[in-house]
């Protein structure tokens, strides 16, 4: 297998360095860049995706200086219309994509996060400028903006499995839909879903989601850690997050693809 991929992971701190945005909506503890890099390597995985988090709100400096001095990592920015930023230059910079939030409920805007009507304010200039989309949304929330997505300008990246309800089943119309999704060839997916499933304490009920996911288009699937498991408790080992995807992956082609080749295409 080639070099491969964990592409979804945040990092904080140090706070006397880099502090944390004042208005944020949670205070995690520091997660270094060090600590992530020796993580990786642990796993046995040759690059990372930094994913700007929202607590640092429009505060760059910490992502920007982690891509600066390991050229193997890439970034996700957060960014809205009314932030002054070249978005062409980013690349350079190693960024590769911008991230926004479409989830359903109240929570859907927060602090520090780029919404929906962003990303449509913003996709012809990603495209421009070399960059894809990514979105954290749910299946809830997948059926009001399917024909968006379907007819993106960008690519998309889904986070986290598109946040199923494992409680619902593979027929529930919301994961049906993101597998008409991933069907169509426009949309890529992180399989990272264990905030679905550790409520349950049963990570086996999320495996048949993944066999329709694999089924439906293994070639728009990435894997990411979600390190450091931001609001989880207990956090899961990250090591058996990693194990669970290589057993309900018994294909090593498709492991590879999903490890490597995929996020290559990605994030290279």
């Amino acid at each position: 297998m080639n070099s491969k991929w964990d592409c979804h992971a945040h990092v904080f701190g140090p706070y006397g360095r880099y502090p944390l945005a004042s208005g944020r909506s949670y205070s995690p503890k520091e997660a270094l860049l060090e600590d992530y890099m020796n993580l990786l390597k642990r796993l046995d995985l040759q690059h990372g995706v930094l994913v700007h988090p929202s607590a640092y709100g429009q505060s760059f400096e910490l992502l920007f200086d982690c891509l600066a001095k390991e050229k193997s990592l890439r970034g996700v920015i957060v960014t809205q219309p009314s932030i002054e930023m070249d978005l062409k230059e980013l690349r350079d910079k190693g960024i590769r994509a911008a991230r926004f939030s479409a989830r359903s409920g109240a929570s859907t805007n927060f602090f520090g996060s780029a919404s929906f009507e962003d990303y449509l304010s913003l996709r012809t200039k990603l495209r421009d400028a070399g960059l894809h989309a990514e979105l954290w949304t749910d299946c809830k929330m997948l059926p009001l903006i399917e024909s968006e997505l379907i007819n993106s300008p960008v690519d998309v990246v889904i986070d986290h499995m598109g946040g199923f309800d494992v409680n619902l089943g593979i027929d529930d119309p919301g994961f049906q839909c993101l597998l008409r999704l991933m069907a169509s060839g426009k949309i890529w997916l992180k399989l990272c879903a264990y905030r679905n499933l550790l409520q349950d304490a049963n990570m086996e009920r999320g495996q048949v989601f993944h066999q329709k996911l694999l089924q439906t288009n293994p070639d728009r699937l990435v894997w990411g850690t979600d390190w450091p498991h931001l609001n989880v408790s207990p956090p899961p080992h990250t090591s058996t997050l990693l194990e669970t995807l290589t057993k309900w992956t018994p294909d090593d082609a498709v492991l590879a693809k999903i490890l490597s080749n995929n996020p290559q295409k990605l994030y290279q």
